[in-house]
């Protein structure tokens, strides 16, 4: 099986961004397939089974869920330099409230119309009003924070930033880690949005930092069409190494459902082939793309029995 990952993901996406970042600092190369901003998404669909969130990384037939675990993925892929390096032990816990908390706040920024329409620019009014359509049914339910609490929130944080980053060039220590890319991925996104010098011109050293990150690029780029990942997905033949250990609840063969517990929580139905109290892994059939298995990390997502 092929060692170079392919990206599913679409060019105003934050979280895409932070992986293509996260390949900047590795110099990996990677494939990219482009996928819509808006349901529907059926060759996505064909690999995940029901999981429509934005990126997902597929290595041959293993598709992997979430930035979380994307991020641990690459580092199995190249080890250095790591996303968890020794000095910052915190890192994945600061890297998890970013994801969370901080996009939010990031996201509430940019809720103007001059700004949500550099971040869609390139959109007609009838694609941009499909993704509003999109987003708001994809977050419904989700409870956050108001526009005042947003911006007060987030120069909040970026006072805590700067602080660290006048101490050491990276957020938890003197060299990068998920942390870094999860809170660039925010700021991308409100530098995207035209609110850089509005939001982030009091900060000279998170300003600094943000330009590091962004000079790292992206890797190496190809780009391959949806068909062509999901034939790859098909001729496989074989799947990552996983194992259901004991004691969790649940026994290898079990049909399950998994779904993220915040947004976006359309289950993926399979049968449980992994488990561990960091990771899910699930086996579906697809009529395209064969015997796939679909990812998830345990953090953020709920597992259960089927029926």
């Amino acid at each position: 099986m092929s060692t170079t990952p392919i990206l599913h993901h679409f060019e105003a996406s934050p979280f895409a961004e932070k992986i293509r970042a996260v390949l900047g600092l590795k110099r990996m190369a990677w494939r990219s397939v482009l996928i819509p901003m808006a349901m529907p998404k059926p060759d996505v669909i064909a690999l995940t089974g029901g999981y429509r969130r934005t990126p997902i990384v597929q290595m041959g037939a293993d598709i992997y869920c979430d930035t979380a675990l994307i991020a641990k993925l690459l580092d199995e892929l190249q080890a250095e330099p790591s996303l968890l390096p020794a000095a910052a032990p915190m890192a994945t816990l600061v890297a998890a409230w970013a994801d969370s908390t901080l996009f939010w706040q990031a996201i509430m920024n940019t809720q103007s119309p001059s700004a949500r329409a550099l971040i869609f620019q390139g959109l007609s009014p009838e694609a941009m009003q499909q993704v509003r359509d999109d987003r708001a049914a994809f977050t419904s339910g989700l409870k956050r924070p108001s526009a005042s609490d947003a911006a007060a929130q987030l120069q909040s944080a970026l006072r805590s930033f700067e602080q660290a980053l006048t101490q050491h060039p990276w957020l938890m220590g003197p060299a990068a880690s998920i942390a870094d890319f999860s809170v660039y991925h925010c700021l991308w996104f409100i530098t995207r949005g035209g609110m850089a010098d509005a939001l982030l011109g009091p900060w000279p050293a998170v300003r600094a930092w943000y330009a590091r990150i962004v000079a790292l690029g992206h890797g190496m780029r190809t780009e391959i069409s949806s068909t062509e990942a999901i034939a790859l997905a098909a001729s496989a033949g074989s799947h990552a190494a996983v194992q259901v250990a004991p004691g969790l609840g649940f026994a290898a063969g079990d049909t399950v459902k998994v779904a993220a517990t915040d947004y976006g929580t359309e289950a993926v139905s399979g049968t449980l082939v992994g488990l561990s109290v960091d990771s899910i892994t699930v086996a579906r059939q697809d009529a395209r793309a064969g015997t796939v298995h679909v990812h998830f990390p345990r953090l953020g997502f709920d597992l259960s029995k089927a029926g």
